[in-house]
């Protein structure tokens, strides 16, 4: 109850609940099937938690965004927010390509404050 009404959840399930993320992590492997089948044609990589993707593509960016494009059509509930470029944060981890050479730096989120409380 909330503000002493009762609500019904309709769809979804529960954040922070553990058969939520094991159902979220079942219905995103048979999601993620497409794209996974393609990066393996071309020996590409594909990683993913939870529901952050990270992948490898080096194909023109066009036909990048025409699957990535199509796979928005695949589910109404799943829309994908991507980025394309020479660097790019995925969770923690800020990747760069320069010129053929991989680094990595700890990445901060915007949100995220600085700030430890004492006790």
């Amino acid at each position: 109850a909330y503000s002493k009404k009762i609500y019904k959840q309709t769809t979804g399930g529960a954040m922070g609940s553990s058969l939520t993320l094991t159902l979220a992590n079942i219905f995103m492997a048979k999601w993620q099937h497409n794209i996974v089948e393609e990066q393996t044609k071309t020996g590409e990589f594909y990683g993913r938690y939870i529901d952050d993707i990270f992948m490898t593509w080096n194909r023109s960016e066009e036909e990048l965004r025409k699957l990535l494009d199509d796979a928005n059509t695949w589910h109404p509930n799943i829309k994908l927010d991507y980025k394309i470029g020479n660097s790019l944060s995925f969770l923690d981890v800020q990747l760069t390509n320069n010129n053929g050479i991989l680094s990595t730096s700890v990445y901060h989120k915007p949100a995220a404050e600085p700030y430890v409380t004492p006790f």
